[in-house]
């Protein structure tokens, strides 16, 4: 098994997905209908690497449960399922260190994705990390720290500036950061993981992003990212080898009336038909 996860939602349709999903990719999924119980099986002793849980719940609701659950366990990963989240909910939610979200309701392509980059940052930090960047790169970033440092909201923008520094925000630069800040580095994974204009991964002379969201996702925004996957010979996150194109999906652009939708660099592309969505690389040749 890949891992023990414990999802946690009062809707019986988001259970039962994420068990018909995460199962036969390899994962031990347990739910659980309520907080309350959910807590009783962490007391029981069961050992869980991630939980997925509501944000709205009967009982205890989302954000009183994950402070009960840190309480219990302080490393262990959480991904929040929300709706439609005030500003506050969220804050409270980066503040007890979630590392990742999913929109309500969400495709099975983005609960894998979501749980796969989940796993993959509890790798990350379960040991030192092996990036190497130089001491002139560490020395930018200890004064764009210093810039912010004490100042309310100080984690964005030292992040937009970290990213424009190095071009991306790798886990040596996130540790960095939560260090100058004195955050917990799953505070800024979480932040990073957030916000679409953050990325983890290089990027080429023109990044793609393809919307995976709901709304673009049944208008077959799946097939159009094939299409680029297959076209340019990389998957998601990867850089082709002339580093002119980086291909990254996303989970919402803000822009669900023109699904599916494709921005490159900076271009919104609406409506795309996915047969002719090859169409838009002929710009950047």
């Amino acid at each position: 098994m890949k891992g023990n996860i414990l999802v946690v939602d009062d809707e019986q349709v988001v259970l039962t997905s994420c068990e018909r999903i995460l199962r036969p990719a390899g994962y031990d999924v347990d739910t659980s209908p309520s907080a309350v119980e959910a807590l009783r099986k962490l007391e029981n002793g069961k050992g869980y690497d991630l939980i997925i849980t509501d944000i709205k719940m009967p009982e205890m609701d989302g954000i009183e449960f994950m402070r009960a659950v840190r309480g219990k366990d302080p490393d262990i990963n959480i991904v929040l399922i929300t709706g439609y989240p005030s500003q506050e909910s969220i804050r409270e939610a980066l503040a007890l260190r979630i590392v990742d979200y999913l929109p309500k309701p969400f495709s099975p392509a983005l609960l894998t994705e979501v749980t796969e980059k989940a796993f993959e940052f509890r790798k990350k930090h379960q040991k030192p990390g092996v990036d190497e960047y130089t001491e002139e790169v560490a020395s930018k970033l200890d004064g764009i720290i210093a810039n912010y440092k004490g100042k309310p909201g100080a984690l964005i923008p030292v992040l937009q500036e970290a990213q424009e520094l190095v071009g991306y925000l790798p886990p040596v630069v996130q540790k960095h950061i939560a260090r100058g800040l004195n955050v917990a580095v799953s505070e800024v994974h979480g932040v990073v993981s957030f916000y679409s204009f953050f990325t983890m991964k290089p990027k080429g002379k023109h990044n793609i992003r393809v919307c995976l969201g709901t709304a673009c996702y049944v208008k077959r925004s799946e097939e159009i990212m094939a299409k680029f996957k297959d076209r340019l010979q990389i998957d998601i996150g990867e850089v082709t080898k002339d580093k002119k194109y980086s291909l990254e999906s996303v989970r919402c652009l803000g822009a669900c009336g023109l699904a599916p939708v494709v921005v490159v660099d900076k271009d919104t592309y609406g409506s795309i038909n996915p047969v002719k969505a090859l169409d838009i690389l002929q710009e950047y040749e």
